[in-house]
């Protein structure tokens, strides 16, 4: 370092008494002639907050520098990308880790109540009005997808939004994502009348694992149709970790020159549309809507302009989106929060806890199913519509942040230490902690073959799951988007045969016949039901995809596969007759041979095609 660089060092020496903590932290004062200002300043900042732990290991100067100054760097990050930097995180972790030992209830002077929300029945009379009142609001809308995480717990090594969503395709769930918003974008601007914003923005969030892969995705497969100024990714980072209950900071077992991190949440996402000026921007061109959704849930899109819909027309700030749940199902439950001193509040209860909070405040028998056959409160699908006006002005209110929590895994009763670090967390749901009691927070229910079908679970660990209970496999998420398409065309007035029962993976599922479109020929159901006339028909065997806007199906007899793409000039194409082939069969193919793709293995089976007709 030059001497006028020690010198302006020593002069903020003087100026932050750092010589306070020559005791303290011995090994960094040696070491001070390396730092910059700026490094000085964290420094101090570190030694404040009682970290002069990190510094117990440091050699004299001349010895691994570029590893200190990296360090310094690392504590740079750490601060800007948290709101209110280090100070704000670990005070916030003494708090809450206090609270964790002490065992306090976080819904202490709680009691529990159903909030107002709407129940959407599929293909009724209301469900279409929210459908068209939802496609009218679209292009006032902003999509943000959290896609943070890899596929391995799928036993997929790639990013989880290039897994295919179905076989028949091959089509991934970035492009089917993308392909929705397209067609909604078109749809909306079609029937809307007057100026405001053409384009629907994409906003995905990823992580150090699915930055640089989810880009590539995106750049070699031309942005799937979408112009690649629409689309912006933002990055989250990792936190530190904690050590204590004091909120020591913990030194990476692989480098003690660094700070081990984890991730913080999905919740990180608020604060990130805050910081980036995103939230500005589109308030500033009109837009009101915010929907924000979750890497691998195929069905998506067959409510969300219903739900917008009903964001619209009940004037919610907030709407979860949910699905009916089971009492005591292991899902969360949208519930109302009202405390003794009354304040009110709408949100997620984890499973885990409402059964003993409802019996802790006057309900003897828990969460329990009412005469509909399903629990009061509805099942939490981590899907959420917000308003931007009052989400900008509450955001701007905290500097982006939400609640956080902590579990740590203690060694012992004592609760004075952990059995490994921890971090703070906070979810994307949560972010109603936030709001005033005069907030309009509700919920949009959906059957659940309509709306949620993650795909989550490998296919050992979906195997064990209890019978009659969801798999959230790549294996049912499949199968889920054929019955969806399936009972849409039931709906619309198609007759297709009940499914077959079969095997993969150690799963038993319902195979209904493979029937695919693309978003663009059907993403409400009035334009579904308006592109098939007459008597159709489709056998349990048989295949069908539609590619193209302007197909219709006329007196359609369909017994084997057949393709049907559309004209690039919009001409309108119409399939009808008798179309019988051998078709397209499922393979069985074994989790454990490696031979096959991973997309393959996982789901237990490939398609062999045999025999199909193309039209035209």
């Amino acid at each position: 370092m030059a001497s006028s660089a020690v010198e302006s060092a020593a002069g903020s020496l003087s100026r932050l008494n750092i010589d306070d903590w020559v005791s303290a932290a011995p090994n960094l004062h040696k070491n001070i002639s390396l730092l910059s200002p700026q490094q000085v300043e964290l420094a101090k900042m570190l030694l404040g907050l009682n970290q002069s732990h990190l510094f117990e290991h440091w050699p004299e100067p001349g010895i691994s520098d570029d590893e200190k100054l990296a360090f310094f760097d690392q504590i740079a990050r750490l601060d800007a990308s948290y709101p209110g930097g280090l100070p704000s995180y670990i005070k916030t972790a003494r708090e809450l880790l206090a609270d964790s030992k002490a065992g306090k209830n976080p819904f202490d002077g709680f009691t529990p109540s159903v909030p107002s929300g709407e129940v959407l029945t599929f293909g009724n009379d209301s469900f279409i009005q929210y459908e068209d009142a939802g496609v009218h609001e679209a292009r006032k809308t902003a999509f943000v997808l959290v896609a943070g995480g890899l596929g391995e717990r799928l036993g997929y090594n790639g990013i989880k939004v290039a897994l295919p969503l179905e076989s028949t395709t091959g089509t991934c769930f970035l492009q089917h994502y993308i392909e929705s918003i397209l067609a909604l974008q078109e749809t909306s601007c079609r029937l809307s009348q007057g100026g405001g914003p053409t384009e629907i923005p994409l906003v995905i969030m990823t992580s150090d694992d699915t930055h640089m892969r989810t880009l590539k995705l995106l750049e070699s497969n031309a942005y799937f149709g979408m112009n690649s100024s629409q689309i912006r990714l933002i990055k989250q980072e990792k936190v530190a970790c904690l050590d204590d209950n004091d909120a020591k900071l913990a030194m990476d077992p692989q480098n003690k020159f660094r700070i081990q991190t984890k991730p913080h949440g999905h919740g990180d996402v608020h604060s990130l549309l805050y910081s980036s000026g995103i939230l500005k921007e589109w308030l500033h061109v009109g837009r009101k809507w915010v929907v924000f959704f979750q890497d691998t849930n195929g069905l998506l899109f067959k409510g969300i302009a219903a739900s917008l819909g009903v964001s619209a027309t009940k004037g919610y700030q907030v709407n979860s989106l949910a699905v009916p749940r089971k009492a005591k199902e292991a899902i969360g439950g949208i519930t109302k929060l009202t405390h003794q001193d009354g304040r009110t509040m709408v949100i997620n209860v984890e499973y885990n806890q409402l059964d003993p909070l409802l019996r802790a405040t006057g309900y003897p028998d828990g969460d329990v199913n009412s005469e509909t056959g399903f629990s009061p409160f509805p099942g939490n699908i981590n899907q959420l519509i917000i308003e931007i006006p009052p989400y900008l002005d509450e955001l701007s209110k905290t500097g982006g942040a939400i609640k956080e929590f902590v579990n740590p895994k203690y060694k012992d009763a004592t609760k004075t230490a952990f059995k490994s670090s921890t971090r703070l967390e906070c979810m994307m749901q949560d972010y109603p902690k936030t709001l005033p009691p005069a907030a309009r927070v509700g919920f949009t229910v959906m059957d659940t073959w309509l709306a949620y079908a993650p795909v989550k679970n490998n296919p050992e660990d979906a195997a064990k799951v209890p019978k009659g209970n969801p798999y959230h496999s790549a294996t049912s998420g499949e199968m889920a988007i054929y019955k969806v398409n399936s009972l849409i065309l039931r709906k619309a007035g198609v007759k297709v045969d009940d499914p077959v029962h079969r095997v993969f993976n150690g799963q038993e599922v319902e195979v209904w016949p493979r029937i695919v479109w693309q978003p663009k020929w059907g993403l409400t159901f009035s334009d579904i039901r308006s592109k098939v006339r007459g008597n159709c028909s489709i056998t349990a065997k048989s295949t069908i995809v539609i590619n193209g806007k302007s197909v219709y199906l006329e007196d359609l007899a369909l017994d084997g596969a057949l393709v049907i793409n559309g004209t690039n000039d919009g001409a309108e194409v119409k399939v009808g007759g008798s179309v019988q082939n051998k078709g397209w069969i499922f393979e069985d193919v074994d989790y454990k041979d490696t031979s096959a793709p991973e997309e393959v293995r996982i789901r237990g089976f490939r398609i062999k095609k045999v025999e199909q007709l193309q039209k035209p």
